[in-house]
């Protein structure tokens, strides 16, 4: 996205559509969670206080990356330097951070959510969970920017998950991701002792998605054209010899 002004009026916009989608999703209840998004030296994040799945665009602040309010009535979440030190530290263009449930249980319960499933490679692999602080604190922004280093997303011991990525719309594709591989990890958990893909899986599989453009589609490639009928020989005329 690219700012047009100091409002980011595109951005508030699709803030708060991204929240009414997460929250039918299930992974924002309430108002817990938040979400940004970066368009130059400027964020549009949720408003400190809102009910996510029923945000909307008033109800989107803008700041800018020291997290000075530049748009907006309304006081940004307490999560702001969380988001900004994401932006700083990996040049991301959105933050999505959520108490979705299944993220959530097994921030409570394992110290990483291990490649169970290739499409977690898609994150990164192995999703560390970031040691528990209290909501909004300089400690807490810490542990979780040094989970996510090679990460696009960490969980939050105790507390929930973040994802980030080059657009929002990918930040907020990354969450659902992340909820449904632990969702995947709890339901193999409860059968037995979930197996992990090993390192040379892991690179088969990134070798076989970069050989195949896994994830994309692709047109069916046009059928060869038949060959063409071999060359007829003219019969002779009368009195015509060969």
């Amino acid at each position: 996205m690219t700012a047009s002004s100091s409002t980011l009026s595109q951005e508030r916009a699709a803030v708060a559509d991204a929240c009414r989608r997460l929250g039918a999703e299930g992974l924002l209840i309430g108002t817990a969670g938040n979400v940004s998004v970066r368009a130059g030296d400027r964020v549009a994040i949720t408003a400190t206080g809102a009910v996510l799945a029923r945000l909307t665009p008033d109800q989107v602040t803008v700041v800018d990356l020291d997290g000075t309010v530049v748009a907006g009535d309304l006081q940004p979440t307490s999560e702001l330097e969380l988001h900004l030190g994401v932006y700083r530290r990996y040049g991301v263009g959105a933050v999505v951070h959520t108490h979705a449930p299944m993220a959530t249980a097994v921030s409570c319960v394992l110290d990483e959510l291990p490649c169970i499933h290739y499409q977690l490679l898609a994150l990164g692999g192995t999703v560390r969970v970031a040691p528990y602080a209290t909501f909004g604190t300089p400690e807490l922004a810490a542990s979780v920017l040094a989970a996510l280093d090679g990460r696009s997303a960490a969980l939050m011991a105790n507390h929930g998950a973040v994802t980030h990525g080059a657009t929002l719309d990918d930040a907020v594709e990354n969450a659902l991701l992340l909820e449904w591989g632990c969702g995947v990890y709890r339901n193999a958990a409860a059968m037995g002792r979930p197996r992990v893909l090993d390192e040379q899986q892991q690179v088969a599989v990134i070798e076989a998605a970069v050989a195949r453009r896994y994830g994309a589609t692709h047109p069916v490639p046009p059928a060869p054209a038949p060959p063409a009928p071999p060359a007829q020989e003219e019969e002779p005329t009368k009195g015509e010899s060969r």
